[in-house]
């Protein structure tokens, strides 16, 4: 518990119970998002909601600062379905039109740069291989060896944690409840956004969102079997 993280914290579903989980396991813990003109930048507005939220529940862990850097270069380099306004779609190398090339490299790499001057020896991230849509930056390989570059790039040891890497939509929602129990399972599904096409006007079960775009499909699939698991659990304990 003696050691101190930095989260990359987006204000969506996965980076808040990674965020929750950072603070169930480390002594402190700041957070880091990035704006580089996303076009559901509305989940930025999300981060604070979510920090007060989680400051409102017992923690072993202390919530330090939080930090928002632009890196519009992003966008720069080139369209996205992240970045402009097009169609979602697969592209010709079969990755979805999704994919920011570099995204979670260039994130890591500022969390480490972040990390060192704040002290902090512990970098966390919400990426999934099982959830992914097949993004090459969220492989756990990939992670892995950025750890090592990273670590020597500062020359000292990091740690890249990636607590969601091998859970789906079902078990992020069950370890959020394991973590903070119904309280923190609300938080995520009111404050948190995960819509690629950034709408929070329709509040469905599952939380704000369009309801047809992957990003919500899958918290939207997520969330029905976690919840058919959790009644099949609760029906067995009653027979």
């Amino acid at each position: 518990m003696s050691r101190r993280a930095l989260v990359l914290f987006s204000g969506g579903q996965d980076s808040a119970t990674c965020l929750a989980w950072a603070l169930a396991h480390y002594t402190h813990v700041e957070t880091l998002g990035f704006d580089y003109g996303q076009r559901h930048r509305v989940e930025l507005d999300c981060r604070a909601r979510l920090r007060e939220g989680l400051l409102g529940m017992p923690w072993p862990g202390h919530l330090g600062e939080d930090h928002l850097l632009n890196v519009d270069v992003l966008g720069q380099l080139g369209a996205s379905a992240m970045t402009d306004d097009v169609a979602i779609a697969m592209q010709a190398d079969g990755l979805p039109n999704t994919f920011v090339p570099g995204r979670n490299l260039l994130f890591f790499t500022l969390g480490a740069a972040l990390a060192y001057r704040r002290g902090l020896d512990v970098l966390v991230g919400g990426m999934s291989q099982t959830d992914y849509s097949g993004y090459p930056d969220c492989r756990d390989n990939t992670l892995k060896a950025l750890q090592v570059a990273l670590s020597l790039g500062v020359d000292r040891p990091l740690t890249v944690e990636t607590p969601l890497m091998w859970c789906d939509k079902a078990a992020t929602w069950a370890l959020a409840q394991e973590l903070g129990g119904e309280a923190l399972v609300e938080l995520v599904r009111r404050e948190s956004h995960t819509c690629y096409l950034g709408q929070r006007e329709q509040l469905h079960a599952w939380g704000y969102g369009c309801g047809t775009c992957p990003a919500c499909e899958l918290r939207a699939k997520g969330w029905a079997q976690w919840r058919h698991a959790l009644a099949g659990g609760r029906s067995a304990q009653g027979a």
